[in-house]
């Protein structure tokens, strides 16, 4: 039986235990910047390992996957079944938009005028809404996806004339470093970002999408709503 096929049972005691503490730092990150740990959700990254993981986590109480590639993702979700909620977090090539609208409860990396309008084609064409995040590079790396800050005034234009669209907030990947205390300028940097925002009926200051297995609790510190963890929770990308 293939990977996307196995079936499990019972977790794993790790990854139980791994789920209890993630969930343990989140709520003392929330509660250490004075928020409700309740207004933090973990969405568990899945990206290269099989169905299989996704029923084990599933099992032991997660409900919220976040998945980076539209073709990896759609026989994934279709080998689990229904129940589970799933985000792309992931780059998304316009001419994958098609196979994402409707499949994803949230779309967290829109990063261009041309995507949202691809988007709303399609979400259009479906007679859907589709939920989204406007991705910001708000460091600049040359290395990753994400519109310039600068840029955030003609994405919300695009997203004017895009009424099948929702967008919800903001999303970032900051540089990697190994100590998370230097990811901090850029994850207040995206919160004044949505804080300052003037956007059409269609945007919503509801979600910052930040942080991941190295830094997600300085994120929380500075406003996260959405965490992305995978090695955190599954260890090494297989």
């Amino acid at each position: 039986m293939s990977d996307l096929g196995r079936q499990t049972n019972n977790p794993p005691a790790d990854l139980r235990e791994r789920l209890a503490a993630v969930r343990e730092r989140i709520e003392r990150a929330a509660r250490r910047a004075g928020r409700d740990p309740a207004a933090v959700e973990l969405v568990a990254v899945t990206k290269t390992h099989p169905a299989d993981a996704v029923r084990a986590a599933i099992d032991a109480g997660q409900s919220l996957f976040g998945e980076n590639r539209v073709q990896e993702a759609l026989p994934k979700m279709d080998a689990v079944g229904p129940g589970p909620r799933w985000h792309l977090i992931g780059h998304l090539q316009r001419n994958k938009a098609a196979a994402a609208v409707g499949r994803f409860e949230l779309i967290h990396s829109v990063d261009s005028t041309r995507l949202i309008e691809e988007l709303e084609r399609r979400a259009a064409a479906a007679d859907t809404q589709q939920a989204i995040l406007l991705q910001l590079n708000v460091a600049g790396e040359a290395s990753k996806f994400g519109a310039a800050p600068a840029d955030l005034p003609a994405l919300l234009a695009a997203l004017a004339a895009a009424p099948h669209l929702r967008a919800l907030g903001l999303m970032t990947i900051p540089p990697w470093d190994d100590d998370p205390e230097r990811t901090r300028p850029h994850f207040s940097a995206l919160r004044r970002l949505l804080e300052e925002a003037q956007g059409p009926p269609n945007f919503e200051k509801k979600h910052l999408s930040m942080g991941m297995s190295g830094d997600f609790e300085v994120a929380i510190e500075e406003g996260a709503t959405l965490v992305r963890l995978g090695s955190a929770l599954f260890g090494s990308r297989l």
